[in-house]
């Protein structure tokens, strides 16, 4: 890790941190009248022109934190959108993380007169072109869609000033950091760079210290660690059968409740048996296509389905408000997916509870990863009808007809840049690439 600066001294408010009045006030429209912590640690230095290095879990505010003064920042600069040459630059792992940030900057940027757009695959490449070529001042992008749109000569990172890599951690486990240091070398040298993570180990050490000389280190939280606010829970089944009832109860309680499946499969066919039960679920996972994915998150976000149940592409990098229950259906292979996945629940100061399901003969396996997540929790043998289950559940959602769960529609493999590819049938052989290329393709 490069030497990292003390920051300045905190904000206590937006409008003590500088930022123009204009942006104060679309802020406080938007019911943000006072800074989070990592907000107001990073606005002085971010207003600075320093380059940032933020550590803070997923659902403290990054977004602001970095997003409020590249907005001010570039309204202060050339006002005028030139065709091509975005002046500020988001690197995100995922598409559902593209649209999330999008939809916070977006209204942002019009108080000021300032222009945003998302770039990721999966999506209408002629829309994205069409909105570069009209011209953009920040773009969302993540690194295999926006490398494409560079190769095709629609996109220049010659006039970008500020660069965010936000959930850089994330962005190197799915295998993108060789494409992510392809495209900081695009960017002029001179330019501001914010890096965001939850950890700074790893692949985020190597690109902290080529690409943020000096950065002013802000950590308004440790290492990923369990949320204070967050209640935690060890159920155990009898058997597979029990373990669906003990689910079923589960995701049956009234507000928001995010179920964890380890595969694609699986996530389909747990939200195909809870919807028998009469339990309004979608599933989501990187083998939707993205309009799919993006309906399934919409309805979930406005609550006409309540139950989501995914896969770890929703452990990281999306952002719903108010999820009541996080429930591990099937509990992960290691501890940061366990605090990533249960960090959607206790977002930004709230309160929110998790359970981890499983079976006899994953006891160890589950015990040791809850020691390895700092989560002290005795596994407990309950049944879907015991007084343990009815207290974290709360009060039963009514059951429905639920008539239109049908299979998702399936999203064509990726060719490196998002062009879709045709795939010819074989006999039990996979299609060739890497497993580091199979999740890079799948996440952006």
């Amino acid at each position: 890790m490069s030497a990292s600066r003390k920051p300045r001294q905190p904000a206590e408010s937006f409008a003590a941190a500088g930022l123009p009045p204009r942006l104060v006030d679309a802020v406080a429209r938007r019911g943000i009248t006072e800074p989070l912590p990592i907000q107001s640690a990073t606005l002085p230095d971010a207003l600075a022109g320093e380059h940032v290095l933020g550590r803070a879990r997923t659902g403290s505010g990054k977004t602001l934190g970095f997003g409020l003064p590249m907005l001010a920042r570039l309204a202060a600069g050339s006002p005028r959108a030139v065709r091509g040459r975005p002046r500020g630059l988001v690197l995100v792992p995922t598409r559902e993380l593209a649209q999330q940030v999008a939809g916070v900057l977006e209204p942002l940027a019009q108080s000021l007169g300032l222009k945003v757009t998302t770039v990721y695959g999966g999506s209408s490449l002629p829309r994205q072109v069409d909105a570069l070529r009209r011209g953009v001042d920040v773009v969302v992008a993540t690194p295999g869609r926006l490398t494409d749109l560079i190769s095709r000569r629609v996109c220049d990172l010659g006039d970008v000033a500020i660069t965010v890599i936000d959930e850089a951690d994330h962005m190197c486990d799915l295998g993108f950091l060789p494409v992510v240091r392809e495209l900081l070398g695009q960017v002029p040298a001179q330019g501001q760079r914010m890096l965001f993570s939850a950890t700074l180990d790893g692949g985020v050490d190597v690109l902290v210290r080529t690409y943020l000389p000096r950065p002013v280190l802000v950590a308004v939280d440790p290492e990923v660690q369990p949320v204070a606010l967050t209640a935690h829970h060890g159920f155990e089944a009898a058997d597979r059968d029990a373990k669906l009832r003990l689910v079923t109860t589960l995701a049956g309680g009234r507000g928001r409740t995010l179920v964890f499946a380890r595969t694609k499969h699986g996530a389909d066919r747990l939200a195909r048996q809870l919807a028998r039960e009469g339990i309004c679920a979608q599933a989501l996972h990187g083998g939707m296509a993205q309009n799919a994915r993006t309906r399934a998150l919409r309805s979930f976000s406005d609550g006409s389905r309540p139950v989501l149940v995914a896969t770890d592409v929703a452990a990281r990098g999306i952002h719903v408000d108010d999820i009541r229950l996080v429930v591990h259906a099937d509990p992960p292979d290691e501890h940061k997916a366990y605090l990533h996945r249960s960090g959607r629940t206790a977002r930004a100061g709230g309160t929110g509870t998790v359970v981890v399901v499983s079976l006899p003969e994953e006891r160890r396996a589950v015990e040791s990863l809850l020691r390895a997540a700092g989560v002290s929790v005795k596994i407990e043998r309950v049944g879907d009808a015991d007084q343990r289950v009815d207290k974290v559940v709360g009060p039963a959602r009514p059951r429905v007809e639920v008539t239109d769960v049908t299979r998702p529609e399936r999203s064509r493999p990726q060719l490196p840049g998002g062009r879709a590819t045709r795939v010819q049938a074989t006999r039990g052989r996979r299609p060739q690439g890497s497993q580091t290329q199979n999740r890079r393709h799948r996440a952006a």
